[in-house]
């Protein structure tokens, strides 16, 4: 993958996703460890090795849509610190950023709807993790029964009614109950890995 892409925090989202500058593939491989640590003087963790650091960890990559209540129109963002968290009830997790300008309005929604990204939709990710503006333009989608947005050519959606948000550090943890959901196709995610997307290279092991 990439490390030039962009750095790991997104303007508008959840733990990152930047904009997609240069696609890769992931390869089978392993790093060995340096046997260094980073700290700063006073004893505090590096923030951008923190980052560089938890960049190893690849991730897919959703869109979180609703309608504003407030002017009837879509709204969304991306993310892909979305996380499966309970079977009974079912519920799912993602984290905001207290500075994310797109969750106040997707936090006065009934419901929100998680789309699943597809290897080919770097261009829809970028389109949602770009800061004010119309993030829908362009974009084909149909209706969720909840009546948001289903992005064309998502893998599979989610449609959620949060239930309870914890606050973390700089990020809010955000539980969600899912209240319907179904795939929409084949294919391979997106994929987000030290700073730049890309998708699996083969690989994938059926279930037994």
């Amino acid at each position: 993958m990439s490390t030039h892409a962009a750095r790991l925090i997104a303007p508008d989202g959840c733990r990152s996703l930047p904009a997609p500058h240069q696609r890769s593939r992931i390869r089978n491989g392993a790093a060995m460890p340096t046997g260094h640590s980073h700290h700063s003087q006073n004893g505090q963790l590096d923030s951008r090795r923190f980052r560089q650091v938890l960049g190893r960890f690849a991730t897919g990559v959703v869109a979180i849509t609703a309608v504003d209540p407030m002017d009837g129109q879509p709204c969304g963002l991306a993310a892909n610190s979305f996380t499966s968290v309970s079977l009974d009830p079912p519920l799912v997790a993602f984290c905001m950023a207290y500075s994310s300008t797109s969750w106040p309005r997707l936090r006065g929604a009934k419901a929100l709807t998680v789309n699943v990204l597809a290897e080919h939709q770097q261009a829809v990710c970028a389109q949602m993790a770009t800061k004010g503006g119309d993030k829908f333009a362009g974009l084909a989608w149909t209706v969720s029964p909840s009546g948001n947005p289903v992005l064309e050519g998502a893998l599979a959606w989610l449609d959620c009614a949060v239930e309870a948000e914890h606050p973390a550090g700089d990020h809010l943890i955000v539980v969600a109950r899912v209240l319907q959901l179904d795939t929409l196709g084949e294919g391979g995610p997106l994929v987000f890995f030290r700073g730049g997307y890309g998708s699996f290279n083969g690989g994938f092991v059926e279930p037994a």
